[in-house]
C-alpha cells in the first residue's frame, strides 16, 4: 500500500495516524448485491496503477456491505491492543472487502478476521464500546470538516490542506519532500 510505503520509506519524518472516514455512515437498504457488484467495477481503475493495492470486482453472493461503521469499531477496537495489532487489522479488513469480497459490516465476518489476525477473542467485544462509536463519529466529522469526501484522504497534522483519493506514490513523496525541505 502506497501509504505505509510512504511511512516505511520517511520513517523518521512520517507517522501515519490512520482516522475514520465513513464512506456510508448509515445502513443502508436500498442497495441491491446487483447494484453494489456493478458499483465494483470502478474499482478496475485505481487496481491498473502499477504499484496499486490488490482489487477484485465483486464475485461472492456475501453482502453487499451495509455500512461503514463495524469496520471500523474494529480497527479502533485492534488499535486498542498496540500499533501492530491495528496494521495487521486494517490490511485484513482492506484485503477481505477489496480482494476477498467478504462483507466486512457482517459481524460473523468480523469475528472471522479478528480471529485470522491472531487477537485476543476476548477483546474482540471492545468493538461495542460506546467511546469507540463516539472516537469513530468524532474523527468522521473532522475529516469532513477538512474536505475530505472519499478515501484515502491524507493530511498534514496541523494543516488545511487534504488530498482525497488513490494517487500515485510519486504524488504523496513529492508533497512529504515539499513540506519537509528534503528527498525521502
Amino acid at each position: 500500500m502506497r501509504l505505509r510505503r510512504l511511512e516505511d520509506e520517511w520513517s523518521e519524518r512520517v507517522a501515519l495516524d490512520w482516522r475514520s472516514f465513513l464512506l456510508r455512515p448509515r445502513p443502508s437498504e436500498s442497495r441491491t448485491l446487483e447494484k453494489f457488484k456493478a458499483y465494483t467495477e470502478s474499482w478496475l481503475r485505481p487496481a491498473a496503477d502499477a504499484d496499486a493495492a490488490e482489487f477484485r470486482v465483486w464475485q461472492t453472493e456475501a453482502g453487499p456491505p451495509s455500512h461503514s461503521i463495524p469496520p471500523h469499531l474494529v480497527a479502533k477496537a485492534a488499535a486498542a491492543l498496540g500499533a501492530d495489532a491495528f496494521r495487521r487489522m486494517h490490511e485484513s479488513l482492506l484485503r477481505a472487502y477489496f480482494y476477498d469480497n467478504r462483507d466486512i459490516t457482517d459481524d460473523a465476518t468480523l469475528a472471522a478476521i479478528w480471529a485470522e489476525c491472531e487477537l485476543p477473542a476476548a477483546d474482540f467485544e471492545r468493538r461495542e464500546s460506546p467511546q469507540l462509536l463516539q472516537e469513530v463519529l468524532r474523527e468522521h466529522r473532522e475529516a469532513q470538516e477538512h474536505g475530505a469526501s472519499g478515501v484515502p484522504a491524507v493530511r498534514v497534522e496541523g494543516g488545511a490542506g487534504i488530498i482525497v483519493g488513490a494517487h500515485p506514490y510519486d504524488l504523496y513523496s513529492r508533497w512529504v519532500t515539499r513540506l519537509t525541505g528534503e528527498a525521502g
